[in-house]
């Protein structure tokens, strides 16, 4: 039998191993937040994200500890980035707005919403749509949490299952999860090259827009398009 005190030495290797994880997530973030987030505000954020991840790991579902462990500390700072949200409500409204154009969109045509389209829904011109993307990113980071959310409210999913409970909780996490991979898999090509350089190769802007040879403007404003469209694509989620 695997004893309670084996478990907790197991629960505090782990953390000590990775301690240093913490650290260069929080770094990597900060550089895309504004100055007044601190560092040492994330890292504490994101130990208590390591712990709860030592405690929920199971090794048997396939994925490396470190990239469980990856998600869950980036997840607990970002959670602590929102506390704090900056963004002045009208950018909230915005990116519910632009959701809303490219699920409209989509659902007459049956593919992808392009940006002039997207403009013409909102009546706006495409320099002024580009602005409202540029400004979504520059005033709030998203993380996969926040596809749930409609950009008015705060809680994340972790609260949402919370206030849920029950066994079918980790069947709902599951389908999420399925979801989100279809919801990205389908992305235009060059939005869902930017998601995986961003989140998964962590580049920066400037670093994607050298692979993409493009600006790093336009960069800016296919994350925040891409995010978008993975909130119009699964909404029934932040319904249900």
């Amino acid at each position: 039998m695997y004893s309670k005190a084996q478990a907790q030495d197991s629960q505090h290797q782990l953390v000590e191993r990775y301690a240093p994880l913490v650290k260069r997530i929080a770094y990597h973030l900060l550089a895309r937040l504004p100055a007044s987030v601190q560092v040492e505000d994330l890292m504490q954020a994101g130990m208590i994200g390591l712990l709860e991840a030592s405690k929920k790991y199971d090794g048997g579902k396939g994925a490396s500890f470190e990239t469980y462990a990856g998600i869950r500390i980036r997840g607990a700072m970002l959670d602590e980035v929102r506390k704090g949200d900056w963004a002045p409500r009208s950018v909230h409204r915005n990116t519910r707005m632009v959701s809303e154009a490219i699920r409209a969109i989509e659902a007459r045509t049956g593919r992808d919403a392009k940006d002039q389209e997207v403009a013409a829904e909102l009546q706006l011109s495409l320099e002024d749509y580009y602005g409202i993307l540029s400004d979504t990113l520059g005033s709030r980071l998203f993380s996969f949490d926040d596809l749930l959310q409609d950009g008015d409210q705060g809680g994340s999913r972790d609260d949402m299952a919370r206030s849920h409970g029950g066994p079918g909780q980790e069947l709902e996490e599951a389908r999420f999860q399925q979801a989100l991979s279809e919801a990205i898999g389908a992305l235009p090509e060059r939005e869902r090259l930017v998601l995986a350089l961003y989140y998964d190769e962590e580049l920066n802007l400037k670093e994607i827009g050298e692979v993409l040879g493009v600006s790093e403007s336009r960069v800016s404003q296919l994350h925040s398009q891409c995010a978008a469209r993975l909130r119009a694509r699964l909404s029934e989620w932040r319904a249900s």
